[in-house]
């Protein structure tokens, strides 16, 4: 139950911290078009959403694999988001 608990924790802070990137870039460079960072953070929320109902879910044959896969998509989509970011 713990493991759940920091992974919950782990999506929430690794996501959390990726939106606040974009919302700092937004303040950093007021002349910039924001619709790119305004899709990045709409994208992390797609994301948080889909990894919460992944981890809700209760026909789940092998938890041990379920969960290992949830970890792994929340890295790849992580890195995926911080390219974007970087791009910006």
């Amino acid at each position: 139950m713990a493991a759940i608990k920091n992974l919950k924790k782990d999506i929430h802070n690794t996501l959390g911290d990726l939106i606040e990137a974009c919302y700092i870039w937004e303040f950093t460079t007021p002349d910039a078009d924001v619709s790119k960072a305004q899709a990045i953070i709409d994208e992390a929320i797609a994301h948080f959403d889909a990894l919460m109902d992944k981890i809700h879910a209760k026909d789940v044959e092998s938890k041990q694999k379920h969960f290992k896969s949830i970890r792994k998509e929340l890295e790849n989509a992580a890195s995926g988001l911080v390219e974007k970011i970087n791009a910006l």
